[in-house]
């Protein structure tokens, strides 16, 4: 069994070459495709997956989340901390 990896402020998440966001023109959504899996995304979900590149430390997606959404940056990177770990375990993101 694999060892889980844990993301913290200083990981640089990116979406694995098996992953990919698509737009659903027919139901008009966004979606991540990967095996044998679709997971419909939220405007907020879209949001940190755009910008999971790579290049990027978490610290950073939640400093520039927060200029976006005009909210607390401590309260965006709890979540976003929590949604690229969430990923990280469904093997949806690579830290």
């Amino acid at each position: 069994m694999a060892e889980r990896n844990i993301a913290t402020l200083a990981s640089t998440p990116t979406l694995p070459c098996h992953v990919r966001l698509h737009h659903d023109s027919v139901r008009e959504r966004w979606v991540a495709l990967a095996p044998e899996r679709v997971v419909e995304l939220d405007e907020r979900s879209l949001a940190v997956l755009r910008l999971c590149d790579g290049s990027r430390t978490i610290q950073a997606l939640a400093s520039e989340l927060a200029k976006a959404y005009d909210a607390p940056e401590e309260m965006i990177a709890e979540d976003v901390l929590a949604f690229v770990q969430e990923w990280s375990d469904r093997m949806l993101v690579r830290l």
